[in-house]
């Protein structure tokens, strides 16, 4: 109806997102990076947090007719995950949809990749909803895992292009880091002269929500033997929920909304995760990281992995609380081994991906 009714802008840009209800991530550079060098693009957004309350399926009504109009008037459409309206409505031949995936690096197997594992989409679901579909372009952190993203989005590898991951470009700006330091500090005074530990685990879930998370080593065991050197900050993903009371004092804190993963991972000084893909962007801060992949057996069979797990992290793993002390107390891996890591799955380690992206989307 609207592609009878509307022509494309030329100049239209979406952009578009489930993850978060504002610009951010991915998506935030790219759109700075455009204002900046290609003003002539007027950009548009549909940020729909999901929620799977009643009043939030209602609203989701209006959400779709919305996308349904900037699909059919935008001449980019940019997107940083899994975004149903294009997979059920047809965009017209001169739109680009452009996917900024979420994720750098590729672990965990994720998309069409998926299909018939639990985690996964079932193949009779796939007759009626063409998930990942009608992707124009994709960009990724190298030539490493573009045959993977072909496959996880069925789409041709020469459409795939390793131009970097935006958001990363953050972590060369020490004047930006400087500065987020000292607030940082102002909201959690406690981690004055203290080193910082993050734990950032992965999403269990499927489509946009996960049960309660607790978590799986014992915090008060690691304040008794840390607490005079350390913090630790828990970071969840968006679609997940915690269930777990930390104690108030000076040790542990969760850290919800005010910062994000990106600026938290560059206020850390060793990040620990299991199967969540910012240790692909910690990597290019070279600094030491563990991996507590406490279910990974269970993990396999509802997800499975592109590549051997225990082969491919940078950095030790531990299966209990006391190894994880050891660990932390040891600041974990190697440097020659997350050297090499980083220039496995980074073609680009110069804080200009925004500005390759851009040019080749808008130049």
């Amino acid at each position: 109806m609207f592609c009878l009714c509307f022509r494309i802008n030329p100049y239209k840009v979406t952009f578009a997102s489930y993850r978060a209800n504002q610009l951010q991530d991915n998506l935030a550079f790219i759109h700075r990076e455009m204002q900046q060098s290609y003003p002539e693009y007027k950009p548009h957004y549909l940020f729909k947090k999901m929620d799977g309350s009643v009043l939030g399926k209602l609203l989701y009504i209006f959400h779709m007719i919305h996308a349904t109009f900037h699909l059919a008037t935008s001449r980019y459409f940019i997107i940083d995950d899994f975004y149903f309206p294009i997979y059920v409505i047809k965009p017209r031949n001169r739109v680009d949809i452009i996917q900024l995936w979420h994720s750098a690096g590729a672990l965990k197997k994720f998309g069409l990749s998926t299909v018939g594992k639990p985690f996964g989409p079932s193949p009779e679901y796939l007759k009626h909803v063409a998930i990942h579909g009608n992707y124009t372009k994709a960009y990724v952190s190298s030539t490493e895992v573009v045959p993977y993203f072909a496959e996880a989005f069925n789409m041709p590898a020469e459409n795939i292009y390793p131009l970097g991951i935006p958001r990363t470009d953050y972590f060369y700006s020490k004047e930006m880091i400087g500065d987020l330091r000292i607030q940082f500090q102002r909201t959690y005074p406690q981690t004055k002269r203290k080193k910082v530990i993050l734990y950032a685990p992965t999403f269990r879930g499927k489509s946009h929500a996960q049960g309660t998370f607790r978590i799986p080593f014992e915090v008060e065991e690691m304040k008794e033997r840390l607490g005079e050197q350390y913090v630790l900050l828990i970071h969840l993903h968006p679609y997940m929920r915690g269930e777990f009371a930390l104690e108030e004092g000076n040790f542990a804190f969760q850290v919800k909304d005010a910062f994000s993963i990106q600026e938290l991972l560059a206020l850390s000084d060793l990040l620990i995760t299991d199967y969540s893909t910012v240790f692909f962007d910690y990597s290019l801060l070279g600094r030491p990281m563990i991996f507590y992949p406490y279910d990974l057996e269970e993990y396999i069979r509802s997800r499975d992995f592109y590549y051997t797990y225990e082969d491919m992290v940078p950095g030790p793993m531990a299966a209990d609380t006391e190894t994880l002390i050891q660990l932390i107390q040891n600041e974990g891996g190697s440097e020659d081994e997350i050297a090499q890591f980083r220039n496995r799955f980074f073609d680009h380690q110069d804080g200009h991906s925004a500005k390759r992206i851009a040019q080749h989307i808008f130049g």
